[in-house]
């Protein structure tokens, strides 16, 4: 579920269901980088990691702006923080973490402020909305697969820090290799039952 308000706080937010519980969701959380590189149209140039927070340079794909923040971390909570930006129209993330009937929902909330009316809004993030799906998707898969060493070590090493578009074309050549393979035993499964009669 997504929300904008442009009301008084001028906010967007969305709510992502997920099969952790509260603590497990939180411990996921406490990983920034990975958070953020979940979302499929933030490519990455660079994350340094600073003094209460990080330094990240990437591009956003939503809105076609590069950006270079210092990102500042606020945990007012065991199960709530704030990321603050030091510059641009988005002023802050707020994420929350709720107890939910099958596990955990965060909520993700964008504060945007410091926009003159009549200002060019062309910095608005409009990923919002896919970062939650694909946050969903990988928590989803990360309480299924997450107990296979393999599987953690691909996702974490190899999988977070590739660009989005690395990870559509590496997910098309995976199903094109099982497709092949699959071909493949039903040609030989058939040669062996020609061989057999």
């Amino acid at each position: 579920m997504t929300g904008i308000d442009t009301a008084a706080t001028d906010a967007a937010w969305v709510v992502v269901d997920t099969p952790l519980v509260p603590q497990e969701l939180a411990e996921f959380c406490r990983d920034l980088e990975r958070l953020y590189r979940i979302n499929p149209y933030l490519e990455f140039r660079s994350w340094r990691a600073a003094d209460g927070g990080a330094v990240a340079a990437f591009r956003n794909l939503s809105n076609g702006c590069e950006f270079t923040l210092r990102l500042t971390l606020d945990r007012l909570s065991e199960r709530e923080f704030i990321v603050r930006y030091d510059r641009g129209l988005k002023r802050r993330t707020r994420f929350q973490i709720e107890p939910a009937p099958r596990g955990a929902r965060l909520v993700i909330t964008d504060e945007y402020g410091g926009a003159v009316p009549g200002t060019d809004t062309a910095e608005v993030d409009r990923s919002l909305h896919a970062w939650g799906v694909a946050l969903h998707d990988y928590l989803r898969r990360e309480a299924r697969w997450g107990r296979y060493g393999i599987w953690r070590w691909y996702m974490r090493r190899v999988w977070v820090p590739m660009k989005p578009v690395a990870r559509r074309i590496t997910f098309i050549i995976l199903l094109v290799t099982l497709a092949e393979i699959a071909l493949f035993a039903l040609v030989m499964a058939i040669y062996w039952a020609e061989q057999l009669r």
